[in-house]
């Protein structure tokens, strides 16, 4: 295989273009023979051509099987994805690359499932078997780069357990490492960029509702670490981000009090977690994904209801949340994932 020269190193295994997307990387010098190779099968950047930012909201409680699609870059109602290939009512999270979805887990009130669902993003129908985990998970966290998706927590043993696979690729999870030992959760919301995974919040066995965060790193292996603190305790929150900001939306603070707060940290750096403004309304067991500006929270329970709003934020400013349109169901406890969020930009 000849060399290549890519950010100036000569490498026999250079990353290839993840789209023909304008903000894809493609950086170094390549043969003419190789960008034909590339273009022809859809990867190579081209200018102008703008990636479509769709994201997608799957599952829900009481055993519901349906993905609802929209744009994050317009306004406007959500249409009908497609259908999951197992209930995951206990799944709320989401994650994958610019052209894949992955949901971890989930089951309904009585059980909890081991398997792992994907999508096609830019297409719509339904999911497909990916593989297993170590043990059936609800409500587990998942982060998520272009490479690598990983899972955490479970509200099924509060076991401590990382897990990961390669998102090309289908087959069972393999070992990642453990969550610190004073941090192991379940119920918060992973949010990500190209090499930091952060686990915000969540539910820890014995003590109650928490306001911790702890990171990984996605490329290797390795337990948690500790990041900070959010500025309320809480659980069943949603979470987002774009490749500079996290952010924590919502969530239940305890004993089913609700609170419509939104903060954010600066994931490049530790510490503790700034307010960023407010929902619409107080809301749990919602969930969130984001495009490259502008991140989406979507569905959950208010104080009597499920609902069906979208709101959405502008990540790089501050703010209170806008009504964006409805999701086609009503229902709490589903996941999201997009194919432009934190973890791709």
């Amino acid at each position: 295989m000849p060399k290549r020269f890519l950010g100036n190193i000569i490498t026999d295994s250079p990353t290839a273009p993840a789209g023909p997307y304008e903000n894809g990387a493609a950086s170094g010098v390549w043969s003419l023979a190789e960008a034909l190779s590339y273009t022809k099968g859809g990867l190579w950047p081209t200018a102008g051509n703008s990636q479509p930012q769709r994201a997608v909201v799957a599952g829900g409680y009481a055993n519901v099987l349906v993905m609802d699609y929209f744009e994050i870059t317009t306004l406007g109602n959500a249409a009908d994805f497609g259908d999951l290939t197992n209930s995951a009512g206990g799944m709320r999270n989401g994650c994958g690359s610019s052209t894949r979805g992955i949901f971890f887990g989930g089951g309904d009130e009585a059980n909890s499932l081991d398997k792992l669902q994907y999508i096609t993003l830019a297409s719509t129908g339904n999911a497909t078997n990916f593989g297993n985990m170590s043990t059936e998970k609800k409500e587990p966290m998942s982060v998520s780069n272009g490479t690598r998706a990983i899972s955490a927590g479970t509200t099924s043993d509060y076991n401590n357990t990382l897990e990961y696979v390669t998102i090309a690729s289908v087959g069972n999870t393999t070992d990642f490492g453990d969550m610190n030992s004073s941090q192991v959760v379940a119920v918060g919301h992973g949010a990500a960029y190209t090499t930091r995974g952060l686990l915000g919040g969540g539910y820890k066995n014995g003590t109650g509702v928490v306001n911790f965060i702890q990171y990984l790193t996605i490329g290797s292996t390795g337990n948690t670490v500790d990041f900070g603190d959010l500025t309320v305790s809480r659980m069943k929150q949603a979470g987002f981000s774009n490749n500079t900001r996290a952010i924590w939306a919502g969530g239940e603070v305890g004993n089913s009090n609700l609170t419509n707060v939104i903060d954010y940290v600066t994931i490049a750096s530790t510490g503790n977690a700034s307010d960023f403004g407010d929902l619409l309304a107080n809301i749990r067991m919602t969930t969130g994904t984001a495009g490259f500006t502008r991140g989406v929270i979507t569905g959950g329970r208010d104080a009597n209801d499920d609902t069906n709003v979208i709101q959405y934020v502008t990540i790089a400013s501050t703010g209170n949340a806008q009504d964006f349109g409805d999701l086609v169901i009503s229902n709490r406890h589903r996941g999201a994932t997009s194919d432009a969020h934190g973890g791709l930009s």
